[in-house]
């Protein structure tokens, strides 16, 4: 498959610019002309064999979503609906993907394959989704629930970001301070007392100050080192195995993560389970999307369970992540026959749940930044004012 860039007129005479992937040109002015276009000229775009793959984000997939439920729910067809939806796209990467798609199911493919044919570009969540919608005959209304999931994510997304705003501009205050005390400050004290005679902070803080300015290199290298290994080590499965295990069990911090956890969980199996999707299928995806390592290995264990019989609540129980009162809202689903609606409501109330955590979890990082912020001061003032009381001293007897 070939990528081919092109220039063609309406009939209006205004001029469309666009790619098109394709095995021949000839495919290429087929395609053009079936628009009611005509080819003004093309090119095989450079690096062209290599196919690429536009993951979309979850803002814009909120908004594809909605556009194609409101035009669905209006009585267009699922193919002049992404008609519509790769022509309005103004970004050339996702216009590509979607225009694809359109190609594919204008073609007589379902919308799911021609998804699949985009791999990496969707998320298997919702593949499964738009798979189960159209099984079902009901694509219209599993737009509308992808939709809402993705709107929901984005403003959680959006909440983080806007919540962390302050943390991080703090943090890089703090960090700037520190290294502006001992490289522009510290030094201005340095003569104020003989090297034998200062306490012992003093000369510790010195020693820092001195080497931060003859050998910073050495710090940024220990820096890199410290983040790119650390991030090695995560890609190593029993290093990131026991990181997601220690990540859920802090205290305070532990909590307010599994509540996160517990939204995410609610509203994914409850969209999965009410498309009709089997609850086995249900309970494998909606572990995935959390994305920590040990949540998954632990559903090996819930999933196996449900298999052979035991209750979804009394299975998740057994994991120890969640918290009591989750399992039993799910219990009393199982008991009453109405778990889709009781997984819906519970999605409600721990999206709200989980909008508090995040936001009591960045509350924490901004007095424990702040205190950092007072220690570096401390020590610096701890180490600096034994100098000035000797200098004045000196003043004195002199």
């Amino acid at each position: 498959m070939k990528t081919y860039t092109y220039v063609a007129k309406d009939t209006t005479g205004k001029t469309i610019k666009g790619t098109y992937e394709a095995e021949t040109p000839q495919e290429v002015m087929e395609k053009i002309y079936e628009q009611g276009l005509y080819l003004v000229s093309y090119s095989e775009a450079l690096g062209s064999s290599k196919k690429s793959a536009y993951k979309f984000k979850v803002k814009e997939l909120a908004f594809a979503c909605r556009q194609l439920a409101a035009m669905m729910t209006s009585g267009l067809t699922i193919v002049k609906a992404l008609d519509i939806l790769y022509k309005e796209e103004e970004k050339p990467k996702p216009k590509r993907v979607w225009q694809d798609v359109y190609d594919e199911v204008q073609k007589g493919a379902s919308f799911t394959s021609a998804l699949e044919e985009k791999k990496g570009c969707f998320p298997d969540f919702m593949i499964s989704m738009i798979d189960a919608g159209e099984t079902a005959g009901n694509l219209d209304i599993t737009m509308q629930r992808l939709s809402d999931y993705y709107a929901n994510s984005n403003k959680l997304n959006n909440k983080v970001k806007s919540a962390m705003t302050y943390p991080i501009i703090l943090g890089i205050l703090c960090l700037a301070m520190v290294i502006g005390m001992f490289t522009f400050i510290m030094p201005i004290f340095a003569g104020l007392m003989e090297e034998s005679k200062m306490p012992a902070i003093s000369k510790a803080l010195f020693g820092i100050s001195d080497f931060m300015k003859a050998r910073w290199y050495v710090l940024l290298i220990a820096l890199f080192v410290i983040v790119f290994g650390w991030i090695y080590a995560l890609k190593v499965e029993s290093v990131r195995l026991k990181y997601d295990y220690v990540k859920i069990k802090m205290p305070a911090v532990g909590k307010l993560i599994v509540k996160i956890y517990e939204g995410r969980f609610a509203r994914t199996l409850s969209s999965l389970y009410s498309s009709g999707i089997p609850m086995i299928d249900c309970l494998e995806r909606s572990s995935r999307i959390l994305g920590n390592s040990y949540v998954d290995k632990m559903f090996i264990q819930v999933i196996d369970d449900v298999k052979q019989g035991s209750p979804m609540s009394q299975a998740l129980a057994k994991t120890e992540i969640f918290e009591g009162m989750f399992t039993s809202i799910i219990y009393v689903g199982e008991e009453s026959g109405a778990l889709d609606e009781i997984l819906e409501k519970t999605a409600d109330y721990y999206e709200e749940e989980a909008d508090a955590a995040v936001t009591r979890l960045v509350g924490l990082m901004e007095p424990l930044l702040i205190v950092f912020m007072g220690l570096a001061i401390g020590v610096c003032l701890a180490g600096v004012f034994p100098l000035l009381y000797g200098s004045l001293e000196g003043l004195e007897n002199s």
